[in-house]
């Protein structure tokens, strides 16, 4: 089998097997610890700009279907894991994963030490990092690392947001979550909401539409006016790639609808929410990226299995994020307060407005892939429309 290397911008070099589409591709290289979900996460928009590695060791065990893809096309520029699946075993698989890398041009690798490698990023940060099939050179692949931009400051956003806004009407249908069969009343009619698509996942949109629901996504440049003339009962600010800080026109937006209608806001959108408050946001050193991350809601004392994809997060107002009780900052648009944290790091996880109907969590309540401990949190979204608009 042809022969690939992967090379960190920090000098190290990873040899292995070529895997996908032939050819060599420059990211940043992070660690997904999910068990399963590779094909949700391939689509997953956030990781545009970034090289995945799974740490589970056997991947493409069930192949690849149709019904599991998050958005229009893959988005991640690498993937790299320690044994590719050649013989998938699903009724529902239409092709194997390296077939599929193949067809949506993914440079990847395999039969390196993925244990190694995730222990070097938690060791030395996140990275630069080139996978090459066609230039073997180590001296050479890793000045190319070292030489490629970063995803600091950089709008990618732009590179995967709609063109234009379009309606979505699709539920989850058969794999409507539990808590959604025998869970809170849909509400008392349909509640239109507008989804900033930063580079949105389908399975939020689903989840809106399972909690009745008539969804308008718009593309991530729509100003507040133009939000404002859709007259919709609530606004979305979704998930998306990259640095928050390079969105200002983003900020500039949710300043302008900030106390107009309910907001729920879903990792890049509470980072841009943070923004948009007159806080600051960081980058963690490695992120935060899979399906089993534990969150402590400072408010109820619950802690929630979460999927979790981001590689920045927002900083503690002062006196703010508490792991006893939620504390009230002050900001031009009113009380915030930190309701939920990382049990892994303690960083902010979710936070509430007091004086508006705004709620935001970093990690992701529509789970694909992923637990559903949190998918409470689009049904108090449909709440705080219903009591917004009572």
């Amino acid at each position: 089998m042809k022969k690939a290397i992967l090379a960190l911008a920090d000098g190290t070099v990873f040899e292995g097997r070529a895997l996908g589409f032939d050819g060599e591709t420059v990211g940043e290289v992070v660690f997904n610890t999910a068990m399963t979900g590779y094909q949700e996460i391939l689509t997953d928009p956030s990781y545009k700009g970034q090289i995945v590695t799974m740490t589970c060791p056997h991947i493409g065990n069930y192949g690849v279907s149709r019904e599991d893809v998050e958005s229009r096309r893959v988005w991640a520029e690498g993937f790299v894991v320690k044994e590719s699946s050649r013989k998938p075993s699903n009724w529902r698989a239409i092709q194997g994963l390296d077939d599929y890398l193949r067809q949506a041009r993914v440079v990847g690798i395999e039969g390196l030490d993925t244990r190694a490698l995730t222990r070097h990023l938690r060791d030395h940060g996140s990275q630069q990092a080139v996978i090459s099939h066609l230039d073997l050179d180590h001296r050479r692949a890793v000045e190319k690392a070292k030489t490629a931009p970063g995803i600091l400051g950089r709008d990618l956003v732009r590179e995967v947001t709609c063109r234009e806004a379009y309606a979505w009407t699709e539920g989850s249908g058969q794999w409507t979550p539990e808590s959604d069969r025998n869970g809170p009343q849909r509400p008392t009619r349909p509640f239109r909401v507008v989804v900033y698509d930063f580079g949105v996942k389908q399975n939020i949109l689903r989840r809106l539409v399972d909690i009745g629901c008539t969804v308008t996504v718009v593309p991530a440049s729509t100003t507040a006016d133009a939000v404002k003339a859709l007259r919709p009962d609530g606004v979305l600010l979704s998930n998306g790639p990259g640095d928050p800080e390079g969105l200002p026109y983003a900020a500039k937006a949710v300043k302008q609808l900030l106390g107009w209608r309910p907001m729920l806001c879903i990792c890049l959108g509470h980072q841009i929410l943070g923004l948009a408050m007159g806080l600051r946001t960081y980058k963690l050193k490695f992120g935060h990226h899979a399906a089993n991350h534990p969150v402590l809601d400072v408010r109820t004392r619950k802690v929630e299995i979460t999927s979790q994809n981001h590689n920045f997060a927002v900083q503690a107002p002062a006196g703010s994020a508490s792991d006893a009780a939620p504390m009230a900052t002050e900001t031009s648009f009113g009380r915030v307060a930190v309701s939920h944290l990382s049990l892994n790091d303690g960083s902010i996880e979710g936070m509430v407005l007091l004086d508006h109907p705004v709620l935001s969590v970093q990690y992701h309540p529509e789970a694909s892939p992923g637990p559903h401990d949190s998918a409470y949190l689009f049904h108090q979204f449909a709440q705080m429309m219903e009591k917004h608009h009572a």
